[in-house]
C-alpha cells in the first residue's frame, strides 16, 4: 500500500464525484504505466478504450460495459508457466487495467506497483524498498495530474 499516495487521495478528494475527470486520468495514468507488461489483447484494447474515455471520445457506457468484461479477464488470467516471474507481472498488470478500468485508482495504483516490481523478478516484492521508485512515482503524477486539474496549491 501506497500511504503517500493514500494520503493525496484523501487530500484532494480523489474519489468525490467533483473530481471525476482526475480519477480517471490517474486510472489511465496507471494503466499506462504496465501497459508494456499486458499479454492480453482485451487487456491492451482496455488501455486504449480508456484513453479514448479519459480524451472525451468515448462514452461512460461503453467505458462500464468494459470493466465487467476486464475483470474477467483478469480473474482468468493463465498465470505463469515461467520461472523468471514475468507472466505474473502480467498477472498484476492485467488487474491494474481492470481496475483503472473499474475507475478504482488506487487499487489501480496497487497493482500497477506490484507488476512493475515484479516484473524485476519474484524476489522483489519481498523486499519494500523495491516499490519505493514506483510509489514515488504514482504520488507525482497524481500531484501533476491534480495540477493540471487546477488543484495545485491542494496537492502539494
Amino acid at each position: 500500500m501506497n500511504h503517500m499516495l493514500a494520503s493525496l487521495a484523501e487530500e484532494i478528494q480523489l474519489n468525490a464525484a467533483a473530481q471525476e475527470p482526475l480519477r480517471w486520468a490517474f486510472c489511465l495514468a496507471c494503466a499506462s504505466r504496465v501497459e508494456h507488461l499486458l499479454e492480453d489483447a482485451r487487456a491492451l484494447a482496455a488501455v486504449q478504450m480508456l484513453r479514448s474515455f479519459v480524451a472525451g471520445n468515448v462514452d461512460a457506457a461503453t467505458v462500464r460495459g468494459l470493466a465487467v468484461e476486464l475483470q474477467q479477464v483478469a480473474n482468468q488470467h493463465r498465470g505463469s508457466n515461467s520461472i523468471d516471474g514475468a507472466a505474473h507481472a502480467a498477472v498484476s498488470a492485467t488487474y491494474a487495467v481492470a481496475n483503472a478500468i473499474n475507475g478504482r485508482p488506487l487499487e489501480a495504483a496497487s497493482y500497477a506497483a506490484y507488476a512493475c516490481v515484479y516484473a524485476y523478478g519474484g524476489y522483489a516484492v519481498n523486499d519494500p524498498a523495491s516499490f519505493e521508485p514506483e510509489f514515488a512515482w504514482q504520488v507525482a503524477q497524481l500531484r501533476l495530474l491534480a495540477s493540471a486539474h487546477g488543484l495545485g496549491s491542494r496537492a502539494t
